[in-house]
């Protein structure tokens, strides 16, 4: 019953949208109205500014780790069944008509949860998708690009350093899940529509 409980409260812990609630308090903004609409980080700054996208970056991230700490200690078995409930609620929040963000940074959490409470590998569990993500976006400045391609890394970093089948699994499905909610954005990029960013590259 706690182990219910636990991946339901992950998913409601996901499911709060951060860039929704700090455009409408501070800004008087509904970010899903402006920019592409979307709940996630980029769009925060490309709405309400780059220190908004850092904080939501932050708190988006911490929603899983948070979330999988708590299982940690009140549900261990599932811990990475919250991760990935945090990360779907992310992208489909109760909060806000089930229309979310792409749960790249909530990813960056659920593998940061995963190297400090499962792996202990911090560097190639988390800090090495991060500096690939920073060297695809320096190379294309396709936000969407860096996101899908270092997750990708990711997976296939996990499978070579053998950590467990669940771990591996676990980050082969989100990537998954991650990529199909980019498929506009894969679809602009075969275009050449995709907006790329301006402060790098």
């Amino acid at each position: 019953m706690l182990n219910i409980l636990a991946i339901v409260l992950s998913y409601l812990f996901g499911s709060i949208p951060w860039s929704l609630i700090i455009g409408r308090s501070f800004f008087k903004k509904d970010i899903r109205k402006e920019g592409s609409g979307n709940l996630g980080a980029s769009n925060a700054g490309r709405v309400l500014g780059r220190p908004i996208a850092f904080i939501v970056t932050l708190l988006d991230a911490f929603k899983a780790f948070f979330s999988m700490l708590f299982c940690y200690y009140f549900a261990p078995d599932v811990i990475l069944l919250a991760g990935l409930f945090c990360c779907l609620g992310h992208c489909f929040p109760i909060f806000a008509g089930f229309k979310g963000g792409k749960a790249v940074a909530t990813s960056y959490g659920f593998l940061l949860g995963i190297s400090v409470m499962i792996t202990h590998q911090y560097f190639w569990q988390f800090a090495f998708p991060i500096l690939c993500f920073f060297a695809i976006l320096y190379a294309c400045r396709y936000v969407s690009a860096a996101s899908i391609l270092s997750l990708g890394i990711e997976v296939i970093t996990s499978f070579i350093i053998r950590n467990p089948l669940t771990v591996s699994i676990s980050i082969l499905i989100l990537w998954i899940f991650v990529t199909y909610r980019h498929k506009s954005n894969i679809e602009r990029i075969r275009n050449g529509t995709e907006n790329r960013i301006k402060w790098m590259g």
